[in-house]
């Protein structure tokens, strides 16, 4: 084989190894501060509910009616000691 088509060959191969580089350097520079544009949709949150008035008063009543339970229980129970 010539010398010369080798290097020919080899000049040829080296060029397409450089556009690759250059291409795959040029597709992770950042053009500006900040995070880059993105093209997924952004994800919505969805809405919170809101509780109505008489939902929370209800919770409110079932929550206070069970601390007044668990306070029964773990009170000492008066009518005993008071009787002995």
């Amino acid at each position: 084989m010539d010398t010369n088509r080798i290097i020919l060959d080899i000049d040829t191969e080296i060029s397409k190894l450089q556009q690759a580089r250059a291409i795959l350097a040029s597709v992770g520079v950042k053009n500006g501060p900040g995070r880059p544009k993105s093209a997924e949709p952004k994800v919505l949150k969805p809405k919170k509910r809101k509780m109505s008035a008489k939902g929370r008063a209800a919770i409110s009543a079932a929550m206070k009616a069970r601390w007044a339970k668990k306070r029964e229980e773990t009170r000492p129970n008066v009518k005993k000691t008071a009787a002995k």
